[in-house]
């Protein structure tokens, strides 16, 4: 399924979980110019380090589906544990992680020989999922137990727990891996957790204003250039917070769409791309003014975001 065949620059790629589809949106127009049909409920997705293949979690097909992005044909499934729904891949480009909710693991994938190669035991409904950037670390974050897990990417064992307040959804290591940066919903904070030695450094409350605290929940987070400031994703307050990474302190406020939870940067990070599940449609903002400047259209409750270089 496509509604033009041009190719038009950069491009964001959205997941729409219950349209089963991928909605491509150019960089350049601000228009969706592909949609390609996916498995079912479509939430993770992530690009390998060439741009040459597009990983997707089809969540209730209970596979990671991988693209060919120049023509959205689907290449083949990669094996993934029941219900996948976000994942990370490693620097190596070779081992995705997946967190698998209805099972409480994180399963570890050879995307070339498509084999399983660990399954590590984690807290109940894993989702969120980051690795640092040498590689030498993944952490998985369980809904329920409330908890970080640090796996050892060489021994693929746990070596630390680290609490976190209710339902964490994401999490991004920050500062050249310094600091370890996890969003809990229900609890409506970020924890910024010291990578060294594996303590808490710092907890981010939200306050929107007119807004009723139990609809501020921060789900995703990117961080802009330099890592100077972080934009959170806060669900169905419908804003996201603009946030100073070294002090900590939350800036401002932008209003988006409806129930706002995830999004990407376009190449130099001076726009953002929000998805809104509820008023299905992307947010596009600008950086420098922390404006919204646009409403896109895509498909059914838009997941996921995903950035794709075209030259």
């Amino acid at each position: 399924m496509m509604t033009t065949s041009a190719a038009l620059g950069d491009e964001i790629w959205v997941t729409n979980e219950k349209d089963d589809t991928v909605s491509v949106i150019s960089v350049e127009t601000l228009e969706v110019i592909q949609t390609y049909e996916t498995g079912e409920r479509p939430r993770g997705i992530t690009f390998s380090k060439d741009f040459s293949r597009v990983y997707i979690c089809a969540s209730d097909s209970d596979a990671v589906q991988v693209m060919d992005p120049n023509t959205g044909k689907i290449l083949h499934d990669l094996p993934s544990g029941e219900d996948p729904e976000q994942f990370v891949l490693h620097p190596d480009d070779k081992h995705l992680y997946i967190a698998n909710e209805d099972d409480a693991i994180t399963t570890v994938v050879d995307v070339e020989t498509r084999k399983v190669i660990a399954q590590i035991d984690v807290g109940v409904e894993p989702e969120g999922m980051a690795v640092s950037p040498d590689g030498k670390i993944a952490i998985t974050t369980s809904e329920t137990t409330n908890m970080a897990h640090w796996i050892d990417t060489e021994t693929q064992e746990l070596f630390a727990n680290t609490l976190v307040d209710s339902r964490p959804r994401h999490a991004e290591f920050v500062k050249d891996g310094t600091e370890l940066w996890v969003s809990s919903e229900i609890g409506g904070t970020i924890t910024i957790f010291d990578v060294a030695t594996q303590t808490e450094k710092a907890k981010i409350g939200f306050e929107v204003q007119g807004v009723h605290s139990d609809r501020v929940q921060p789900v995703g987070f990117e961080f802009t250039q330099g890592d100077t400031h972080a934009f959170v994703a806060l669900g169905p307050s419908n804003h996201l917070a603009v946030v100073n990474a070294d002090s900590y302190e939350v800036e401002d406020y932008i209003l988006v769409g409806r129930r706002v939870w995830h999004m990407a940067f376009n190449e130099d990070k001076s726009q953002l791309f929000t998805t809104n599940g509820v008023s299905g449609d992307v947010t596009v903002v600008d950086v420098a003014s922390r404006k919204a400047t646009k409403s896109i259209k895509v498909g059914r409750f838009p997941w996921g975001a995903a950035f794709r270089p075209t030259q």
